[in-house]
């Protein structure tokens, strides 16, 4: 009888831990408009399925490995949670510099954009084309 019960407990705790996954991987699923807020030209509205899916951009180009100084908290983690305004150490690299430096030449945004998301479509460039006053 304690036999039994302890099995059926097993197979109980394995159900429940499957259905948690499967309800945590699709609430943590990111949204397809990210508001990308704090900067002095305003904000950046982010569309991840355009990155992600139609322009087959890889999770780990923007979600990229933590760093043993400050490892991640979870498998996908917003920038802002290690890139804050004001590098805090360990880390070394602020949230601006995080997608682009002072002067917009180079960085992991800026750098890609550049280089045209395909031969027939030219993605924005310039300051203004991505931040608006209005993406508060």
């Amino acid at each position: 009888m304690r036999k039994s019960h302890l099995v059926f407990a097993v197979l109980l705790c394995m159900i429940v831990a499957a259905v948690a996954s499967t309800a945590f991987a699709q609430a943590k699923a990111p949204s397809d408009v990210i508001m990308m807020k704090g900067g002095p030209m305003g904000g950046v509205k982010f569309l991840h399925n355009a990155h992600a899916k139609d322009r087959n951009i890889k999770c780990d180009v923007c979600h990229h490995v933590s760093k043993p100084e400050k490892p991640s908290k979870a498998a996908v983690q917003l920038c802002a949670d290690c890139h804050t305004k004001t590098a805090t150490p360990p880390m070394k690299t602020r949230y601006q510099a995080a997608f682009h430096n002072p002067t917009s030449t180079s960085g992991l945004c800026i750098d890609c954009h550049k280089k045209g998301v395909t031969a027939s479509s030219k993605a924005p460039t310039k300051c203004t084309e991505c931040h608006h006053k209005a993406n508060v």
